[in-house]
């Protein structure tokens, strides 16, 4: 297993958030719209938190049920920081911050969009690159949304299990 492959019993994937209350996330998967209430893990006020053009992690439970258990903000790239590997972003609710790059090898150019989280170990924030698509499974840190959970014990919160 690598650090960016889930290996769990909650199923973890990713989705394209279109709308938000503060109960329901509206995202888009490759079967079109679907509604999916928030993990009572999520931190409110929601709306505030979560905005169309954000990703969400969706994850499955023993039952089949869905909830949003995570999101990564759509950020503007500014350019990269003092040769560190770290790159400094724009994000509407937050202003200006520095990530860490969670891969190398996707381009950031100066002036697009990148994904970004803020609250997984290792960073104040993390930019897992380009916005442009739906990213890959691997080429977004779902393992380490999953590891948050899992060694905080917060699955059993969020499905009972």
């Amino acid at each position: 297993m690598t650090s960016t492959e889930p290996s769990h019993a909650h199923a973890l994937r990713v989705a394209r958030v279109l709308g938000v209350t503060e109960q329901v996330c509206t995202v888009w998967e490759a079967s079109g719209p679907k509604d999916v209430p928030f993990a009572t893990t999520f931190p409110a006020p929601r709306r505030e938190r979560v905005a169309p053009g954000h990703l969400a992690a969706v994850a499955t439970g023993p039952d089949g049920a869905d909830v949003v258990v995570w999101r990564w903000y759509d950020a503007v790239v500014l350019g990269s920081a003092e040769g560190d590997g770290t790159v400094r972003l724009w994000e509407p609710a937050h202003g200006e911050v520095t990530a860490r790059r969670r891969r190398t090898d996707a381009p950031l150019e100066p002036g697009t969009r990148a994904f970004a989280s803020a609250g997984l170990p290792g960073a104040d924030w993390w930019v897992n690159g380009p916005a442009d698509r739906l990213p890959r499974d691997g080429a977004i840190d779902l393992a380490q949304v999953e590891s948050l959970y899992t060694d905080n014990g917060l699955w059993e919160s969020v499905f009972g299990s």
